[in-house]
């Protein structure tokens, strides 16, 4: 339980994108990679490891062989879950209460964020010495609510509700006249209030990740989507010295609000990094896109296990099960970009790793949804193969997963980054 208990502390330290690049961060300085900022020109040895960000919400980490490199060996994942964001001018005084004014950020299960403490995090800018800074905010206690109506005022709510974002889901925040919401966070940002400049500022659930089930099988964390996968993917990286291959972990966001953003899989960020990695290793053009041709994507975002009231939402015969081993995911469309030969090679590393795969497609009248893979493959053509995690409750507020699955998740990866 001990990998399961260390995600679920990073999950916790981690209330949004920023703080999730934040502790990769620190995670990766103690190992010693070295932060290259972009818009250097890099120096980069073999035998060395770097990492370097984007927006504060991306990351690509790398580790270099000791010699010449055949390739790549990359695993990508995402940063953000979904959560409602803060607008600018939030509260929303009427009645009794003051409430904050948000919108939606990705798909969430509405009704599942309900009746549940909440509080606020992200980030502010302000006024630096060269310019504009970004200053981390996490109010680290219980905040918010959002109420349920009564059942005696909404006598169908159990037949079906349908909720709306602007009216039912938000928080109140006080009931009556004093600290303003920018007051309070500038106290946690540790500045005047006059001198926030900007925000991006996100609800999250103050709920605990929890292990459950009669033998501790699950996981029942918020945030799993695609947290689960980032952590596994640091871990792998950390743990295995390259050895013909540059090892790679390449972190997006805006993955669910579909990555259309300069720090998303659908940016030139991932391209961008291997162009300037040839160039600090001296390669043109020709020999850098040579090299990349030899290279290899794994797309990690959590896949839907079977769910146990509601097996016919399951394709008939791949159900994926927690703690069934990694999901292969295959899609007719190529949402997702496994195909005969990245998904035979995903199987030979299982193998070698000594770990069970297993297989999801969904069901031919139930559309899916995407990821990062045919996103990147997009912008850099390498062989991809999406894979994840069995999970249920996808995108709820609190999610459930195997409490084994990462074990083999990180077994995977460490056999993959040692190539």
């Amino acid at each position: 339980m001990a990998t399961a208990k260390d995600l679920l502390t990073f999950i916790k330290e981690s209330p949004s994108a920023f703080h999730v690049i934040s502790n990769m961060e620190k995670e990766l300085s103690i190992a010693g990679f070295h932060y290259l900022p972009e818009g250097h020109k890099w120096d980069i040895q073999y035998g060395e490891s770097y990492y370097t960000k984007r927006n504060d919400t991306s990351l690509i980490a790398w580790r270099m062989p000791e010699k010449e490199a055949r390739g790549f060996h990359i695993a990508a994942a995402h940063s953000d879950s979904p959560a409602f964001l803060v607008k600018e001018n939030p509260e929303v005084a009427g009645g009794q209460y003051i409430r904050l004014n948000t919108e939606k950020y990705g798909g969430m299960i509405l009704s599942t964020w309900l009746d549940r403490p909440l509080s606020v995090a992200g980030r502010v800018s302000i006024a630096g010495e060269n310019g504009v800074e970004s200053r981390l905010v996490h109010i680290d206690r219980d905040l918010l609510v959002i109420p349920s109506l009564a059942i005696h005022m909404e006598r169908k709510l159990n037949a079906g509700y349908e909720y709306n974002a602007q009216k039912d889901m938000l928080p109140i925040f006080t009931e009556k006249e004093g600290k303003s919401f920018r007051e309070l966070v500038a106290e946690y940002a540790g500045v005047e209030p006059d001198e926030i400049l900007g925000q991006e500022l996100y609800l999250y659930v103050r709920d605990e990740g929890h292990i459950i089930g009669r033998d501790e099988e699950w996981l029942m964390s918020p945030r799993l989507d695609d947290l689960q996968c980032v952590y596994g993917i640091l871990q792998g990286l950390k743990s295995k010295k390259p050895s013909e291959y540059i090892s790679m972990a390449a972190i997006f966001h805006n993955e669910e609000v579909g990555s259309t953003t300069r720090q998303g899989a659908d940016s030139t960020f991932l391209s961008d990094v291997l162009a300037w990695i040839g160039e600090a290793l001296g390669m043109g053009d020709g020999e850098r896109r040579r090299m990349i041709v030899g290279s290899f994507l794994i797309s990690a975002d959590n896949a839907h296990g079977v769910h146990p009231a509601h097996k016919e939402k399951a394709d008939p015969t791949n159900q994926p099960v927690l703690n069934g081993g990694v999901v292969i995911k295959f899609h007719g469309n190529q949402k997702y970009t496994s195909d005969a030969m990245t998904a035979g090679t995903l199987r030979l590393l299982c193998k070698e790793a000594g770990i069970s795969s297993q297989t999801y497609h969904n069901r031919s009248d139930i559309a899916g949804g995407s990821t990062l893979g045919n996103i990147s493959v997009s912008h850099v053509s390498v062989p991809s193969v999406d894979i994840g995690l069995a999970q249920l409750a996808m995108h709820s507020a609190m999610e459930t997963a195997g409490s084994r699955d990462l074990d083999d998740f990180i077994r995977l990866l460490t056999v993959y980054y040692g190539k």
